[in-house]
């Protein structure tokens, strides 16, 4: 059911997102994910100057002057988001939770391709697949993704990663730009990833929260995992106690960015202590220089 509350926050969230694609993310987007080659466009007369390469000999010698063939880039490309709805993104220390950063990230890239005439879909996912919208265009279309999003009741507690590659590349006939956004808190999706990076151009968009990097002094604390539902007592007074846990995700971390280089992957890492604008335009930026 929408209530006004959630209207308001949709329409908060379109405001502020049309706001950003106009003022930081105009071309590039276009830059950075290009069309998938080029489609002919027309035949025209030749004109001094034009490529001899692209002459139509069959329309030129039927006229009896030469005529060329025209291409222009076909631009259409089909964005897929594949957003981690699990009970580990209902946390955050800061001002925002990390599963509201990611909404927000999504309308953000959403509104982005549609204003490149380019298609959005999204798969929703937990342990399980727990919504799929298959990829349309226009502003209507991205109002109903973000509603999905802030709507979302997930039947699910925890996070398979690997259920949401494999489904995409069920249902998807051509190749996409796909937005993997997750904490990563998961394990074992190494094999999929692999396979959907050959055939979709995937892109990992990590959410942290600076509280999961590193524990405060505050004393015994009792630490609840919001997928499995563990408690765990710890002592943050102990200062080995905070080592420990710093090194843990330290190395997690690593191990995430070692895996996703090793097969291509770029990673936008998102922080719900800070904006989320300057990591995805830095990523557009890298991106294109590279490419």
């Amino acid at each position: 059911m929408v209530t006004k509350d959630i209207l308001k926050k949709i329409q908060q969230i379109e405001i502020h997102t049309r706001h950003l694609v106009n003022e930081s993310f105009i071309g590039e987007y276009h830059s950075v994910f290009k069309g998938r080659g080029m489609e002919f466009d027309e035949v025209r007369e030749y004109q001094p100057g034009d490529e001899i390469r692209t002459i139509d000999w069959n329309v030129t010698a039927r006229m009896g002057r030469p005529f060329i063939k025209r291409y222009v880039e076909e631009r259409e490309l089909t964005v897929m988001l594949l957003v981690d709805v699990s009970a580990s993104g209902n946390f955050g220390s800061v001002r925002q939770l990390k599963n509201e950063i990611a909404i927000e990230v999504c309308a953000l890239l959403a509104f982005s391709a549609i204003r490149n005439n380019d298609k959005v879909g999204m798969i929703m996912f937990t342990d399980r697949i727990e919504k799929f919208i298959p990829p349309k265009k226009g502003a209507k279309h991205v109002l109903r993704v973000i509603r999905e999003l802030l709507c979302a009741e997930p039947a699910g507690k925890g996070t398979n990663i690997s259920v949401a590659l494999e489904y995409m590349d069920k249902i998807s006939t051509r190749r996409t730009i796909s937005f993997l956004v997750s904490d990563f808190l998961a394990s074992d999706y190494a094999h999929a990833l692999r396979i959907a990076n050959k055939r979709h151009d995937v892109i990992a968009i990590t959410v942290i929260d600076p509280r999961e990097q590193e524990l405060p002094n505050v004393g015994f604390v009792e630490l609840r995992d919001a997928e499995s539902g563990e408690i765990l007592l710890v002592d943050t007074a102990n200062p080995l106690a905070r080592k420990e846990f710093c090194a843990l995700n330290a190395r997690q971390r690593q191990e995430r960015t070692r895996l996703f280089r090793s097969m291509g992957v770029d990673e936008i890492v998102i922080s719900t202590d800070r904006h989320y604008v300057e990591p995805i335009v830095r990523f557009f930026r890298v991106r294109e220089k590279r490419y």
